[in-house]
């Protein structure tokens, strides 16, 4: 990822020297970057330049005739002299024309040096500059290493990372999937086509470096440049250590191409958003949660263990966050790896948007505690949406609720499925009419009403309560309920069914369904006498 930085000056600024008085007299005004300065008065010179050069002669071994003079500049040029500069006097009293003509028809600029500037004046003024723009990258290279690093510290250190990317370099910046999704981006959004272009790009490189590549190791981090309409793209997969992976894709767009420094600054960040988007760190597999985990399977109870798992900074709180999430695969949307903790790249970005490490991704369902406080407000991420999840959140409560709350992020996430919205957040009203009958003798309503599932036998009253939840959750639609439970929409009219049979009631019945519905809002969470799991 590293480039050296050439020490180089902009001729610009040597023209622009009052002390030195040099002038352009022939060849194109583009602002070329001198890398050092040589003198020479021999006829070829060739063999001594290295590229770069503002080679200043006086003339003394000059050829005498135009066509001499003509093979003088073509040689040069071809050796990668980036100017010439001619000293008048004591040899030439002025340039002669045949070199400034020359040097138009070679592209090479030339300058005219004045008799009372020696060239040794040029040569310490040319490295004192070229001593003073590398000291300045060095610096803006320094100052954007410590405003990444800062960055990457931050709660939201994808999104932060990309801005101060963007900042440094003066281009929108933007975090794509393998798939073209744009997980987040920094900067000043260019208008259309620049993004598609830029995703375009993204998706290219990604198939490229993971075709091209041996099975069962990671791709080493590819890079591809383009040009369109004014604007420069450039695009860097992130690097991997799973080759299990979905590959990250950092792109730019810019209106100016990208210099040194930029680069040398993207360099950095691509490094830090591959290790914020690894497992490992989105995972936080540190002591105290380890020590958490360990403690829960002997036996501790969840209240017991929550401390070691909240953040260090007390000010956010005891209470937690319980998130339920279903990926709503399409043909262009596939689901995310069916093995536990699903896609690595897509948990750590989930797991970053979220804003917690304390995230489960199995197949098309999701999992997630995020430490929080009494008062918080959830709120969902635009990124799940754009991945393709959707999610329910439940009421901020502490750690010995977490069952409460577990049943409150599954009920937010089953509203959200059926209202086709990208999230849906639990709430309680004061006045509604569950706050008119008291807890307790709801539940035992409850308890009473759904007491003949037990008798069910196979699939069990979990299955017919959640097919009955869903069904009803979904306005009676046999097809959507069908679809949101996998199965097939025979099976859901065979539960149901079942269910009205062993409750001895008519689902097509409204005041029915009013009933049932209210019944499944109070059910506990409890085991049954008979074994049976209540969702």
């Amino acid at each position: 990822m590293s480039e050296t930085i050439q020490p180089s000056v902009r001729l610009s600024a040597l023209l622009a020297d009052p002390g030195l008085g040099l002038s352009q007299v022939a060849g194109p005004a583009d602002d070329r970057l001198i890398g050092t300065v040589g003198t020479t008065e021999i006829e070829d010179p060739t063999p001594y330049l290295v590229g770069g050069e503002l080679l200043l002669t006086a003339g003394v071994r000059l050829p005498q005739d135009a066509e001499g003079i003509n093979t003088y500049v073509a040689r040069v040029v071809a050796a990668g002299v980036a100017a010439l500069g001619f000293g008048v006097a004591p040899v030439h009293q002025e340039i002669p024309p045949e070199l400034v003509a020359a040097c138009d028809r070679h592209g090479l600029p030339l300058l005219r040096l004045p008799p009372d500037t020696p060239f040794v004046a040029v040569g310490q003024a040319t490295y004192t500059a070229i001593a003073e723009a590398l000291n300045r990258d060095l610096r803006e290279i320094s100052k954007a290493q410590s405003a990444l690093t800062s960055a990457a510290a931050r709660p939201d250190a994808l999104q932060a990372v990309l801005n101060q990317l963007s900042t440094h370099t003066g281009a929108w910046a933007a975090l794509f999937d393998a798939q073209g999704n744009e997980l987040f981006s920094a900067g000043p959004r260019p208008p259309e086509p620049t993004p598609r272009l830029l995703r375009d790009l993204a998706i290219r490189t990604t198939a490229r470096s993971t075709r091209d590549h041996a099975k069962g190791r990671p791709p080493p981090p590819a890079a591809a440049a383009d040009h369109i309409e004014g604007v420069h793209l450039t695009v860097h997969t992130l690097p991997r250590a799973d080759s299990t992976a979905t590959p990250l894709v950092l792109g730019q767009a810019a209106v100016s191409p990208p210099t040194v420094v930029h680069r040398q600054i993207t360099g950095v960040a691509t490094v830090l958003l591959s290790l914020l988007t690894s497992p490992r760190h989105a995972l936080s597999t540190e002591t105290r949660s380890v020590g958490a985990l360990v403690r829960l399977m002997l036996g501790a109870a969840p209240a017991e263990v929550a401390a070691a798992l909240a953040p260090a900074d007390a000010s956010k709180g005891d209470h937690w966050i319980v998130v339920h999430g279903r990926h709503m695969a399409t043909s262009a949307r596939p689901h995310p790896a069916s093995r536990p903790g699903g896609d690595p790249a897509q948990l750590a970005a989930l797991a970053t948007a979220l804003g917690t490490p304390y995230v489960h991704i199995d197949g098309a369902h999701l999992l997630a505690l995020t430490p929080s406080t009494p008062e918080a407000s959830p709120s969902a991420p635009e990124l799940a949406a754009v991945l393709g999840w959707t999610l329910g959140f439940s009421a901020p409560v502490p750690a010995s609720d977490l069952p409460r709350a577990d049943s409150q992020a599954e009920r937010a996430l089953q509203r959200a499925i059926a209202a086709e919205a990208p999230a849906v957040i639990h709430s309680s009203e004061a006045l509604t009419v569950h706050a008119l009958i008291s807890p307790d003798d709801a539940r035992e309503l409850a308890r009473s009403r759904f007491a003949p599932l037990a008798r069910a036998g196979t699939p069990g009253a979990s299955a017919l309560l959640e097919t009955l939840r869903t069904w009803l959750t979904l306005h009676g639609s046999w097809d959507r309920t069908a679809a949101v439970l996998q199965i097939h929409r025979n099976t859901v009219r065979h539960r149901l069914a079942r269910v009205a049979e062993l409750l001895d009631v008519d689902l097509q019945d409204p005041g029915v369904r009013m009933e049932l519905w209210f019944a499944l809002h109070w059910l506990p969470d409890e085991q049954t006498e008979e074994g049976q799991t209540y969702p």
